[in-house]
């Protein structure tokens, strides 16, 4: 009974040293997201403004550039998976190569053929365990991603798509990212950025004259200069929306693990006092026996 204490006492030592560690990982990712929702609030308004530039300029003229005219018969599409380099998040990288794996189906169902890129080490494993083909991978910025990882990214997929679908360009670009919606809710997505996706509204057209542009020196120059940064900030914007995903995905799992460790101690700790109380009881027991036979064998000499 002795070697089944010792194992329950050696169990809930380790047990203690684990919840250290996911305590303190989830106080680091709780600091973190605090950090990426920040990050996220700062770059809003160039997006924003980018985005209303280039879909004022698509509006308003009728320039037919590569960047915004879709393809007839397309047969190959990008695909810009988003996962993180390390683990222990929850189920953040499953869902990201899951809605990878699920846009893959609806492009070839669709008769095009889906083209990986890939950033984080997940995505990048994911795939070479599966010994797929890809185009181009990227990792070690998923917690703390800056413009030039961006903007790194979003060169190689517009080279794609500026390139011939027979000499390994893409006639398309979407992008597979995890969108933070609040710290307990984390949803995967994945939406085309190229050609530029025309979405109708039911809002009501602003009162007044709509607005006159002029473009100097074109409006295809004006697209040339807009375009590679409208990618180059989808994709910021991406890669900052996952990193607030990450750290809220691993404060979430964290917090459970410690809870875990904390539930598993106390039903080791009960198992050890069962363990001890019969041990003692056992010890009473041949003592008091001993002190029995001691008895009887005295009585027996007299």
């Amino acid at each position: 009974m002795g070697a089944q204490l010792r194992v329950y006492r050696r169990r809930i030592r380790s047990v203690q040293s684990t919840k250290k560690i996911t305590r303190a990982m989830e106080l680091i990712a709780a600091s973190r997201i605090v950090k990426a929702q920040q990050r996220v609030a700062a770059a809003q308004p160039y997006a924003d403004a980018i985005t209303r530039a280039v879909s004022a300029v698509a509006s308003q003229s009728s320039s037919d550039h590569p960047l915004t005219t879709t393809h007839e018969n397309a047969t190959r599409a990008a695909m810009l998976i988003i996962t993180s380099d390390r683990g222990l998040a929850g189920a953040y990288n499953a869902n990201a190569l899951r809605a990878g794996e699920e846009l893959a189906a609806l492009l070839r169902s669709e008769g095009k053929e889906p083209v990986p890129f890939l950033i984080g080490r997940k995505s990048i494993g994911y795939y070479k365990f599966r010994g797929r083909e890809v185009a181009a991978s990227w990792s070690g910025f998923s917690e703390q991603p800056t413009y030039p990882d961006a903007k790194t990214a979003a060169d190689a997929l517009i080279e794609a798509f500026l390139a011939p679908a027979d000499e390994g360009g893409v006639d398309e670009i979407h992008i597979v990212y995890t969108e933070y919606v609040s710290a307990l809710t984390q949803r995967a997505t994945a939406r085309r950025i190229l050609p530029l996706v025309v979405e109708e509204t039911d809002e009501p057209a602003p009162d007044g004259p709509l607005p006159l542009y002029e473009f100097e020196p074109s409006a295809e120059g004006v697209l040339d200069a807009l375009l590679p940064r409208y990618v180059e900030s989808r994709i910021y914007a991406a890669l900052l929306q996952s990193a607030a995903s990450e750290s809220a995905s691993r404060r979430r799992a964290m917090k459970s693990a410690s809870d875990n460790a904390e539930e598993l101690v106390k039903t080791l700790t009960r198992l050890a006092n069962q363990a001890r109380q019969a041990e003692i009881t056992q010890e009473i027991s041949e003592i008091v026996g001993g002190a029995d036979a001691l008895a009887a064998n005295g009585s027996d000499k007299r």
